[in-house]
């Protein structure tokens, strides 16, 4: 099985489970790698309630050395972090990249301006908004992301669908401007599969999308995005199908910052 590079520790405060329990669901996937990427501490603090602080970053250094010490070389561990794309943080990420030894950085779109939508206490918010105009907020969030080239990883694309709010017509309008600035910055994408267990019962991005992207030449990682244990590679053989169709051939692997790929098999 490819890689799962996306996957959380307790520190976010909405995951479970220890070091040794993720690498052991990881052996037994059949993983050829195993990533810790949890979600970055922000400033000014408290910044919300689903993250590590500045202060835990020691912790989870000695959560990911747990980690390797019990994979004792069956499984390759690999340290990355999840960092929230926000207007005006590109000096906190390049602080935070500073800060360890990281195999990879993920960037995500979780917020717009104070808004972190795919938070469910805000459904509220989702039924008073125009779908077609977060859309297009989103999507610019994402090009800007993508044009920063902090990152090694952009998380599950069209987040912004997780609650089935999608707008109507042809969606390549927002996603192709996505996709020139993800192919020009060079990054990759994931297939995340914890879409499927979301109100838009989708993986993360959309076939169509997937399509566009592997025709652009971005690269790939498939992802879990495991809270927890039981999750680790989880519906990876059903994201591998969805790859193929999209004409994807390899998966990418990250060590220090450096790619290669493996076959998709």
């Amino acid at each position: 099985m490819p890689a799962d590079y996306h996957t959380h520790t307790p520190l976010c405060r909405h995951a479970e489970g220890e070091p040794e329990g993720f690498i052991d669901a990881a052996i037994a996937a059949g993983l050829s790698e195993y990533g810790i990427s949890d979600h970055a501490p922000h400033v000014p603090e408290p910044f919300d309630d689903w993250r590590m602080t500045v202060a835990e970053l020691p912790s989870y250094f000695q959560w990911i050395e747990r980690a390797r010490a019990h994979a004792a070389g069956r499984i390759p561990v690999r340290a990355g972090l999840e960092c929230d794309w926000l207007e005006g943080a590109e000096s906190w990420i390049v602080d935070l990249a500073g800060r360890h030894s990281w195999d990879y950085l993920i960037g995500s779109v979780h917020y717009l301006g104070d808004w972190d939508f795919d938070h469910p206490k805000w459904l509220g918010r989702w039924a008073e908004s125009d779908v077609d105009a977060v859309w297009t907020r989103y999507w610019k969030a994402y090009a800007s992301m993508a044009d920063s080239g902090l990152f090694d990883i952009l998380a599950h694309p069209d987040l912004v669908k997780k609650f089935a709010h999608i707008p109507p017509g042809d969606l390549d309008r927002f996603y192709e401007p996505a996709i020139d600035a993800i192919a020009a910055s060079g990054s990759a994408i994931e297939l995340n599969t914890a879409g499927w267990y979301k109100t838009c019962a989708e993986a993360y991005p959309s076939p169509r999308f997937l399509e566009l992207a592997c025709s652009a030449g971005i690269g790939l990682v498939i992802s879990s995005d495991a809270h927890a244990p039981t999750e680790v590679g989880r519906d990876f053989s059903r994201a591998i199908g969805l790859a193929k169709a999209a004409g994807y051939r390899e998966t990418l692997l990250f060590d220090q910052r450096q790619r290669n790929s493996e076959p998709l098999r």
